[in-house]
């Protein structure tokens, strides 16, 4: 077994693909032709987005929808750069909603935190040498 896929809901899958290139770099792979699932390149897992209306038929309703007005939800995405500091700047830039500025933490590692436009929480790290 491997790990494939982490799909995202949110309200537009065009607009969550743009403001990820935007804020974080990432280009589009594909976008259905109905708009409701679409994903990005970011490397061997795939970043996917699919409708709320997608949610609904895939699992009955029984999700949750993200809340930017709550607390971040218990999962995050942790996308791994060379400058820490300059994507999370890029990434409030495009419109990421700021939680945590770079720090640097007892093992070395430089770590940011934002939420993305949707409300989802989002890693902003440097490699961890080890």
């Amino acid at each position: 077994m491997k790990f494939g896929y982490t799909i995202v809901y949110v309200s537009s899958v065009a607009d969550a693909l743009t403001f990820y290139k935007d804020a974080f770099g990432f280009e589009t792979r594909f976008l259905h032709e109905s708009g409701q699932y679409g994903e990005l390149d970011t490397g061997e897992t795939v970043l996917a987005f699919a409708s709320h209306d997608m949610g609904e038929m895939n699992l009955d309703g029984q999700y949750q929808h993200l809340d930017l007005t709550a607390i971040p939800f218990g999962v995050e995405l942790a996308f791994v750069t060379d400058d820490v500091a300059l994507s999370y700047a890029k990434a409030v830039a495009a419109g990421a909603i700021p939680i945590k500025e770079p720090s640097t933490k007892p093992w070395g590692q430089v770590v940011a935190y934002v939420r993305s436009k949707e409300g989802s929480l989002i890693e902003l790290c440097s490699a961890v040498n080890g």
